[in-house]
């Protein structure tokens, strides 16, 4: 699946995070300090990192920071217990591609680690201007979208959903992650508003006899594809 560095001083969250990783075929390397983790993170040799907020010596948004002014776009998933809007703004703003409030469900860590790597190798190849899945197709350039050949008529908020779903086909999204993707702030586990969103999307990209596409995963989240 690819090779990870994960930086974490808390020994039993680092296990959990290197056993889950490698069931899941990662090659996982563990640091538990800042400045080991700094020295690794700027070689350029993972495919993503899993990097702790607050670490001794050296904490994440420092690390994250030098990586960035060095050139280094490895992908990089902030963990941390600090979970408000401003913590994790400033992470995402440090240089951060998601962060990820403890405690985490690991499903959903792998998740998040599995979008990033898929929008790291889409970022070294030429820019995808028209999606396919199934029966569906979306032009980035036109902003339209069709199923068997037949325009769909998708407000700006439901394109930018399926859009989203269509750029991770086959990948069970969290309700989490498609607000994040999609509004860009912190979701509210409070609100209907993506559940409402994708009811109204399901029903025009999946109509009355046609093979739905569009899956809801108990529990979860959505599949598309």
């Amino acid at each position: 699946m690819g090779k990870v560095l994960t930086i974490e001083d808390d020994e039993v969250t680092a296990q959990e995070i290197v056993s889950t990783l490698r069931q899941h075929n990662f090659d996982v390397e563990w640091v538990d300090n800042g400045h080991d983790g700094m020295t690794r993170a700027v070689s350029g040799e993972y495919d993503a990192i899993t990097l702790d907020r607050m670490l001794p010596g050296l904490d994440g948004l420092s690390i994250v920071k030098t990586m960035r002014s060095a050139g280094i776009e490895t992908p990089v998933l902030m963990l941390s217990a600090l979970s408000d809007v401003d913590e994790r703004v400033r992470g995402l703003r440090a240089g951060g591609d998601d962060y990820l409030t403890k405690p985490f469900s690991p499903d959903e860590m792998i998740a998040r680690l599995e979008v990033l790597l898929r929008r790291g190798a889409r970022a070294a190849e030429p820019r995808q201007t028209l999606l396919r899945v199934g029966p569906l197709e979306l032009d980035l350039v036109t902003r339209t979208a069709t199923r068997d050949g037949q325009t769909l008529s998708l407000l700006p908020t439901e394109f930018k959903v399926l859009e989203f779903m269509m750029k991770n086909p086959g990948q069970t999204l969290t309700r989490t992650m498609i607000f994040e993707a999609v509004w860009g702030y912190h979701f509210d586990p409070g609100t209907n508003l993506i559940d409402v969103h994708v009811g109204r999307l399901r029903r025009k990209i999946d109509p009355v006899g046609a093979e739905p596409q569009l899956q809801t995963v108990r529990g979860s989240g959505y599949i598309l594809g």
